[in-house]
């Protein structure tokens, strides 16, 4: 137990680092200062494609801290200063509108996901996720990897699934909680867990890993990212000009193939 702790810990400080990175990137050289823009640590890979084509495009690429939406969300209203909020969460989007954060009019969806369990490439395990499926029993004296129940939109999702499901009784006392879900996906990737449970488009991201089941969409609220300007941003019509690019034909496109699914 003393080393997956020390796992979890591990991996949540090198998304932090790969965060903090991102952030102490210098401005572009023609002086136009780039959009801050904190996410959701699931948006990694569209995040990263967006800021290529954005740079090939001869704009700024964005400065994008990742993690999870709650934790972001308590930074803005603390005063971190961040130009876009990306959430995986409506509920911290709506937080951060009642505390009159984000310009209201700019709030938008631009993707949404599905929830699925994933189990390292070479693993023979085969799930099916009917009502009343015990888990527990197929994890091998290891643990469901899961992001945070309580306060991690994948976490929450996942914890709502397996109550619709039935199965959150059995299988709450065999949980690795990690701070983000990407950190859940690396301690399946890596073997530290025989299952864990992450967004589609994160099991898309990581060779190391197969998707064993999904959850029934109807097990578990909308799995949908929204995007707004926040009230502190020191550039709003280039923000909202880059909210524009995510949800136009093009940004759609980078969407659709991190294995997120758009609006259509």
């Amino acid at each position: 137990m003393r080393h997956l702790t020390l796992v979890i810990r591990v991996l949540a400080a090198a998304v932090s680092l790969t965060s903090g990175a991102a952030v102490l990137r210098a401005e572009p050289a023609n002086g136009t200062k780039p959009v801050t823009v904190f996410a959701a640590a699931s948006l990694k890979n569209v995040l990263d494609a967006t800021g290529k084509a954005l740079e090939s495009d001869g704009a700024p690429k964005p400065v994008v801290s990742l993690a999870a939406s709650s934790a972001l969300a308590r930074q803005i209203e603390q005063g971190a200063p961040a130009d876009v909020f990306i959430s995986a969460d409506e509920d911290w989007m709506t937080y951060l509108a009642s505390k009159d954060l984000i310009h209201p009019e700019t709030r938008t969806v631009v993707a949404s996901n599905t929830l699925v369990l994933i189990a390292p490439r070479d693993s023979p395990l085969r799930v099916d996720l009917s009502s009343g499926v015990d888990l527990a029993a197929l994890l091998g004296g290891g643990r469901l990897a899961v992001a945070d129940v309580t306060s991690v939109p994948a976490g929450k999702y996942a914890k709502a699934a397996l109550e619709t499901l039935g199965a959150w009784a059995a299988i709450a006392g065999h949980l690795a909680q990690t701070d983000n879900v990407r950190a859940a996906l690396m301690l399946v990737s890596r073997g530290e867990a025989p299952l864990g449970i992450v967004y589609g488009s994160d099991a898309a991201a990581d060779a190391r890993v197969r998707v064993v089941a999904v959850f029934p969409a109807a097990s578990h609220p909308p799995i949908l990212y929204l995007a707004a300007v926040t009230k502190a941003s020191a550039s709003p019509a280039d923000a909202k000009t880059f909210i524009s690019r995510l949800i136009s034909p093009d940004g759609r496109a980078v969407f659709a193939a991190h294995g997120f699914v758009v609006p259509e």
